[in-house]
């Protein structure tokens, strides 16, 4: 199914050659993040890709955009804390100018200083966006919680100051010591022939040398009591962001991990939807979500709730979290869950930039591939007693992060009060 070469410089090729479509999606992926930097370069490698889309040695900053959106093409970018990936999804035959394009960006830079400071005036009406967005922001504080002083802690984007300081010795600097063969993976999926893919690659990445792989610190969890925090704003719903430290990405429960995130929160069938909204009405946005690292993982709740009624919201957010420890999940809900992942997954398959991604990410960080046979016999193999052992392990009074932005100066001591599992 998958196709993979490797070039003798380091670079990782993969990819996925698909009947009966039109597109093709293209990734270059560089295992770099915001978790890789120091701290007084914060937001370094998410403002290294906004340059990127600003020139190259071959095309201007609207060319870039033109090539790609003249065709009917899509062009994009972003940074995570552990990756960052240019992508285009193209009609298939634009397929090599699409590659020339991102590949130049990433190699040949223009990083000029007009630029430069120009984005930073961008970067910086983007980093208060997020701030005068709750629902974004409160990830930010929950974050905070979980790594404090540590780089998985700090925003992806940088600070005011670190991004203010920032010069084009700086910038070009860590892109010739990132932005190299041994950190890179190309990924490609649609209507393409593997052979002329490499060859072309090939020609243009081989001749740059191989370095050393990029290195992060580890995460560290030293956490023996229920952490709070409360941003006091005026708003009109309290925005809550609630997390325990979950499973690394490769980790051999994963897919347990998935199965509970299903039943308490990924759709409208989910127990917190159906307990917190549809039956009580506290919030109109309740659900759950993952973080996957290298090394660390968290498991997030995440919802709109009104103002007058947090206490007993979180007191019923806990009590179906308590529930999962105590009791199995029913044979139906199990079995409902399991369909609902391996569905969504095959459906994602069907588009190009879902495989892209998907293809692209697991060989980034695991150098490894699933296949879709694969995952369905590995989720097959959850048992429920698999899904309460594990939400015993993670739902832990002493593991709980809570972090709220709202008008909620009276209700602090109630509200930490509900911080139990019990």
């Amino acid at each position: 199914m998958y196709k993979r070469h490797k070039l003798n410089n380091g670079l990782k090729i993969v990819a996925r050659p698909l009947k009966n479509v039109q597109s093709v999606s293209l990734g270059i992926w560089i295992n770099i993040g915001s978790r890789y930097e120091e701290d007084r370069q914060k937001g370094i490698s998410h403002f290294l890709e906004h340059l990127l889309f600003k020139g190259s040695k071959k095309y201007s900053c609207r060319s870039i955009k033109e090539s790609i959106e003249g065709v009917g093409g899509a062009l994009n970018g972003f940074t995570s804390e552990e990756h960052t990936c240019y992508l285009v999804k193209i009609p298939h035959r634009y397929l090599p100018a699409a590659l020339d394009i991102l590949a130049d960006m990433v190699v040949n830079p223009r990083l000029a200083a007009a630029d430069i400071e120009k984005e930073k005036t961008v970067v910086l009406e983007e980093l208060k966006m997020y701030r005068d967005l709750p629902q974004s922001y409160v990830n930010e504080l929950l974050d905070e919680l979980l790594w404090p002083g540590q780089p998985l802690g700090q925003p992806v984007i940088g600070t005011v100051d670190t991004v203010t300081s920032l010069d084009r010795a700086a910038v070009k600097s860590f892109q010739n010591n990132h932005y190299t063969p041994a950190n890179m993976v190309v990924s490609a999926a649609g209507a393409l022939d593997f052979d002329f893919l490499v060859k072309k690659i090939s020609v243009i990445f081989s001749p740059l040398e191989n370095a050393v792989l990029n290195t992060y610190s580890g995460a560290k969890q030293s956490q023996d009591k229920p952490q709070l925090k409360i941003f006091h704003k005026e708003t009109e719903q309290t925005h809550m962001a609630l997390g325990f430290h979950a499973l690394k990405r490769d980790h051999p429960l994963r897919h347990a991990q998935l199965i509970l995130h299903t039943v308490l929160g990924a759709n409208m069938s989910s127990r917190l939807f159906n307990e917190v909204r549809e039956k009580r009405g506290l919030a109109y946005e309740i659900g759950t979500g993952l973080k996957r690292f290298h090394d660390a993982g968290v498991f997030l709740v995440h919802a709109g709730i009104d103002n007058r009624k947090v206490p007993d919201c979180l007191e019923l957010i806990f009590q179906e979290l308590g529930r999962t420890r105590k009791n199995l999940v029913s044979r139906d809900e199990f079995k409902r869950a399991k369909e609902f992942c391996l569905g969504q997954l095959s459906l994602a398959l069907e588009d190009t930039m879902e495989y892209m991604l998907w293809m692209g990410e697991n060989v980034a960080s695991l150098d490894k591939v699933y296949s879709l046979e694969q995952v369905i016999k590995e989720v097959n193999q959850v048992r429920r007693e698999d899904v309460r052992a594990l939400s015993r392990e993670l739902f832990r009074e002493e593991s709980i992060n809570l972090a709220l932005i709202g008008p909620l100066e009276k209700n602090e001591k109630q509200i930490f009060g509900k911080l139990s599992l019990r």
